[in-house]
């Protein structure tokens, strides 16, 4: 294909994706307003399964437009036995800013629509954060060290956040996502980060124990799901332009562990150190899934 004809192709994808976006921007906002200004809390959680039912038709014509640009080859396995009306804790390796889409995609309709904790300068993204607000997707303010340092009152503050975000999911079914590394993998970071992993950096527990803590009796598994991509991280524009996506997205349910949602993750060491091996071991399980994955592929 010729540049020109390949560039066409991303700007008519791009702009299929954009006018889906704005057409179904409306009634999410229309609803979210209303939730806003009803006291019933019976009529809000009906304004939520409407609210959700908006964006799992968002994301499903989303796929549509992918899968007609030619990009989407991609292999789900694990996700046969997933229930809609289930609780969820999804924790995933981090690659590509793609990942959000291939995980809205794949999983759409077969778990509840998944929650992604954003970055709190993302509310002023032109209409999707916007769309973020309006579907309960919990905003978080990270603060550096420095800045905590300069106010340890505010150490902590973020994982409150995660704790009164994950408060509001418990009336109705809902999938809890955490990039559990932090960041986009690349063999830069795993090096300086001295990750012991071979694709994976270090995870990060304090998300994930906060949530089982605030939510962990009502979820009703944790999916453990394992992207690999068969030539590695694409970008957006690359996709949407029609060069293959080859991608296996391994899902794997796991038991909630009572053991890792019965403490005080900040205040009690030892239960600190018990959430830890676990995620290590999840981890190391999980490096060499992505091995036996790529070796499969390739």
């Amino acid at each position: 294909m010729s540049g020109f004809l390949r560039q066409s192709r991303g700007v008519l994808t791009f702009g299929a994706l954009t006018v889906n976006t704005m057409f179904w921007f409306v009634p999410i906002m229309m609803l979210a307003l209303l939730k806003l200004l009803l006291p019933v809390a019976a009529l809000r959680r009906v304004l939520t399964v409407w609210l959700m039912w908006c964006a799992e038709n968002w994301i499903a014509f989303n796929g549509f437009v992918l899968r007609g640009s030619g990009s989407r080859h991609w292999w789900a396995d694990g996700v046969e036995a997933l229930d809609r009306r289930g609780w969820y804790l999804v924790l995933a390796n981090h690659q590509t800013w793609v990942d959000i889409v291939v995980l809205q995609v794949a999983l759409n309709r077969r778990i509840p629509l998944l929650k992604f904790f954003i970055k709190q300068q993302l509310i002023w993204f032109p209409l999707l954060g916007l769309g973020f607000w309006a579907l309960d997707m919990p905003f978080m303010k990270r603060h550096s060290p420095s800045y905590l340092a300069r106010h340890p009152e505010k150490k902590g503050a973020d994982l409150e956040a995660t704790r009164k975000a994950c408060e509001k999911f418990r009336h109705t079914p809902t999938s809890v996502i955490n990039f559990v590394e932090g960041t986009r993998f690349s063999e830069a970071k795993r090096v300086a980060r001295k990750s012991p992993y071979e694709h994976l950096l270090l995870p990060r527990a304090g998300g994930i124990a906060v949530a089982l803590s605030a939510m962990g009796e009502v979820f009703d598994a944790i999916l453990d799901v394992t992207l690999v991509y068969k030539d590695g991280p694409p970008k957006f524009w690359d996709m949407i332009c029609g060069d293959r996506v080859m991608v296996t997205i391994d899902v794997r349910a796991l038991p909630i562990d009572p053991a890792i949602i019965a403490g005080d993750y900040q205040n009690d060491r030892e239960f600190r150190r018990e959430v830890h091996r676990w995620l290590g071991a999840l981890w190391r399980e999980k490096d060499a899934r992505i091995a036996e994955i790529k070796g499969r592929v390739e």
